[in-house]
């Protein structure tokens, strides 16, 4: 064991106070400072933090960002989600492999820079985008690919990548990204001017209960696109027994296509805090926890400065607002690239320093959450809408949006429009109008709700945008008329295999079995039976599945078999009188014989008489 090996490790357990239900936080360091979590740190870990060595494995393979094998000091994540990949990602890609000598997954001869692929990192209105580290590289192509690589090749040094810095906080001293917000529109709510503890010290006027009362009446649902509502919530969790209650803010933004929370954390993160703290008095909590994705690290400099500064005015900590008894902190948990610990229970698994895997329900976080304590999650957007709540009053906020679904949106729009971006909207607007906003003049298909929502045709654009209609968490992806319909879905249906978290076989072999079918079609070897097959195969994944991943990841098949079901009818054909489909045997045994070593018993015979018809 090296001396530096064994020094970062004892560091990073130190500052976790050996405790492993931090052991996220001591992965993540140990990541970033060797570009590896190796068999030995893993072993040194567990006897510091005296876990089982299992424990760590388990974290260290779970997650994209963490890596049992070295990587490069420099690691190069090319965006290949569908809107990136539509915007000419494939080719950003090759120009970096084709630079660098290298192929995907690879590390140049001399260990330097790594070369992968991950999801959306939350930039599809900047399209193609990379991160380099935690630096992020947007609007790429493949000159700017191949100048990139060139550069790292001779400086090693990411950050002078960084040539000309975004808008607002984004040039921020301890940001310093190129990244621009696009805020084409603004609202009353979220991006309004806001005076820091303005909405606690009306809510410390009150008691809990009253506060909780304002959030019930003014209607205010779940922005992360469930729409349950808040005030429910927190009243669950105030009525669990358990002197310990905690508040967690869910920031790990994985939807692909979806950004704007990345705004929010940006421009009006003390407003998100403020409605956190809200929370934390609302329920009787002393902890709130900010689960960051490890793509947006790049903010958590500045996010721990608003925290210290709203410390330094007696807005969290001991007292808060010289109420006593009132102690309530909040710290960061970074994620460690997991899409599905953007599902509530998995992403509470992912903070206690655990693989995030889904939980069963009940009992619910609200009843018994992270730690086993009583818990609200909530979004970035919802403790905004909360904070402003309590400032301007639940009348005001009740009377914004439509009839069901009160308060405005903030949508992230992407994809085939003039002005892709933010936009904050009150609720109840039509998404023709929203395409006419976004400068969508050739829209034939959207996709309302990231890949888990539904992809929906122009006979749907005077649907309207709220939950009682169309339900989005933020995500607005446009497609023109020349896009396929099918590669669409069969983009989105290979993230979902690529991002379940493998626990129940509904979600992990569904999955594999809708984009194996889905191939067969836009091969052009697919028959009508398929369609029922793969409706079907959908709707028992919905059924059967263990958390929302897999109740949802159908939806890009089913939905568009809704919606398209001409551009499927006309990829099938007709099987011929008595035809049947082929099957290969050889073919399918090829791959367990490998593992095996030899032949299967029937590999002889089949070879003999014939594949079977």
């Amino acid at each position: 064991m090296s001396e530096a090996l064994s020094t970062v490790v004892k560091e990073a357990c130190t500052a976790a106070d050996r405790d492993p239900t931090r052991l996220m936080d001591i992965v993540n360091q140990v990541q970033r400072k060797l570009g590896q979590v190796s068999p030995t740190a893993m072993d040194l870990i567990a006897s510091e933090l005296g876990c089982q060595r299992v424990e760590v494995e388990s974290v260290v393979s779970f997650y994209a960002f963490l890596s049992a094998e070295p990587q490069g000091k420099i690691v190069i994540r090319v965006c290949n989600d569908v809107i990136d990949r539509l915007e000419g990602a494939d080719a950003v890609l090759d120009a970096f492999a084709d630079a660098l000598g290298i192929r995907v997954g690879e590390t140049t001869p001399d260990g330097r820079i790594t070369l992968m692929t991950t999801p959306c990192v939350g930039m599809s209105d900047q399209a193609p985008a990379a991160l380099i580290n935690s630096h992020v590289l947007v609007d790429l192509d493949p000159s700017k690919a191949r100048h990139i690589a060139l550069q790292l090749k001779a400086s090693g040094d990411p950050h002078r990548l960084v040539t000309k810095l975004g808008d607002g906080n984004n040039a921020h001293e301890l940001v310093q990204s190129m990244v621009h917000n696009n805020i084409h529109q603004t609202g009353p709510v979220v991006f309004a001017e806001f005076a820091m503890g303005s909405a606690l010290r009306k809510a410390l006027s009150m008691t809990p209960q009253e506060v909780i009362r304002d959030v019930k009446t003014s209607r205010i649902r779940g922005r992360g696109g469930a729409g349950f509502p808040t005030g429910m919530k927190w009243d669950f969790a105030r009525a669990a027994p358990g002197d310990r209650k905690v508040v967690i803010c869910n920031a790990d933004e994985g939807e692909p296509g979806t950004f704007k929370d990345r705004v929010i954390l940006t421009e009006r993160a003390s407003l998100m805090f403020e409605g956190m703290t809200i929370a934390g008095y609302a329920i009787g909590a002393d902890l709130g926890i900010l689960y960051l994705r490890a793509e947006y690290l790049y903010l958590r400099a500045l996010l721990e400065s608003i925290l210290d500064e709203r410390r330094a005015a007696g807005l969290l900590g001991k007292g808060i607002g010289g109420k006593a008894g009132f102690d309530f902190d909040i710290r960061i948990q970074m994620g460690g690239g997991a899409y599905v610990c953007g599902e509530e229970t998995a992403l509470i698994s992912s903070c206690e320093g655990k693989r995030g895997d889904p939980k069963n329900r009940p009992p619910f976080p609200a009843q018994k959450g992270y730690l086993g304590r009583p818990s609200v999650v909530n979004n970035v957007e919802t403790f905004c809408c909360v904070a402003r709540v309590l400032e301007q009053g639940a009348g005001w906020f009740a009377q914004l949006g439509s009839k069901g679904t009160s308060g405005t949106k903030v949508l992230s729009v992407s994809g085939d429009c003039k002005r892709p971006g933010v936009y904050e909207l009150e609720f109840g607007i039509t998404l023709a109008a929203l395409l006419k906003l976004v400068g969508a003049e050739d829209a034939g298909a959207v996709q309302v709700g990231g890949p888990s929502g539904q992809l929906v045709g122009p006979a749907s654009f005077e649907r309207t945008i709220c939950y009682d209609d169309l339900a989005t968490g933020g995500s607005i992806m446009v497609f023109n008329r020349s896009r396929d319909i099918l590669g669409i879905a069969r983009g989105f249906v290979e993230f979902f295999c690529e991002e379940s978290c493998g626990y129940c076989t509904p979600c992990r072999v569904g999955n594999e079995l809708l984009k194996e079918r889905l191939d067969t079609i836009i091969a052009g070897r697919g028959e009508p039976s398929d369609l029922a097959y793969l409706e079907e195969l959908g709707a028992i994944m919905k059924l059967a599945s263990r958390c929302g991943l897999g109740q949802t990841s159908a939806n890009p098949v089913l939905t568009t078999i809704k919606h398209f079901r001409p551009e499927y009818e006309a990829r099938l054909r007709a099987p011929q009188r008595g035809e049947q489909r082929r099957f290969d045997f050889n073919a399918a045994v090829a791959g367990a014989e490998r593992i095996a070593g030899h032949q299967s018993v029937q590999h002889g015979a089949h070879e003999e008489h014939g594949t079977a018809e």
